[in-house]
């Protein structure tokens, strides 16, 4: 899923990587208990290999304590539950091998390595309310977003800086009807608008 992240019960904080292989880029993603919180695109530090994901999730030892983790889909998806040594917050880091997917499938992948994130994780985390999007209500809901940035944000503008104005839209426009999907979706057109990733990356006939 607000720029800066939201400090809820025990601090918990859901953090993304999506590992795309076409661009060899790895990205993190933070949510907060309750609600999304902004980008943090930084690469991950070689020093150490995550328990269960192998070469793709990298965590340093001398700042991550690694509780558990798991795989889905034969490993195309992974995550890893670590608790930061300097003060004791807990953390998920999710992977996905989603470069040769076609968007939705990417999408599905998704959100199966984050349920099964979701039911091991050792404190409560956010989760969306409603049944998974269908590739028309992703697609919709890109199209919003993108709108809302061409709106509101020149091109490039960077995608933690359009979070809050992007889950506003979003919640608007489907409010009557929310699906699981919505916060995937907005954070798709983020990085396509930044930049960040090819417009490929978007649902079919949606354009940039």
């Amino acid at each position: 899923m607000s720029t800066d992240l939201v400090a809820l019960g025990q601090d918990l904080r859901v953090a993304f990587a999506r590992y795309h292989e076409r661009s060899q880029r790895r990205r993190r993603r933070r949510l907060a208990t309750a609600l999304i919180a902004g980008l943090v695109a930084s690469a991950f530090s070689a020093a150490a290999i995550a328990s269960g994901i192998g070469d793709d999730l990298l965590l340093d030892p001398t700042e991550w304590s690694i509780l558990g983790g798991g795989s889905v889909d034969e490993g195309r998806g992974g995550f890893v539950h670590a608790e930061r040594i300097s003060d004791g917050t807990h953390s998920t880091f999710l992977v996905e091998h989603d470069a040769s997917l076609p968007p939705y499938k990417a999408f599905l992948l998704h959100e199966q390595t984050l349920a099964a994130a979701e039911a091991s994780s050792l404190v409560p985390v956010h989760v969306e309310s409603g049944d998974l999007c269908t590739p028309s209500a992703l697609a919709r809901a890109e199209i919003v977003a993108l709108s809302t940035l061409r709106a509101q944000f020149p091109p490039g503008a960077p995608a933690d800086a359009t979070t809050n104005a992007i889950g506003s839209s979003l919640q608007a426009a489907f409010a009557g009807a929310p699906c699981r999907g919505l916060e995937y979706a907005g954070e798709q057109a983020r990085l396509v608008y930044a930049g960040v990733q090819p417009a490929s990356t978007l649902m079919p006939g949606v354009r940039r």
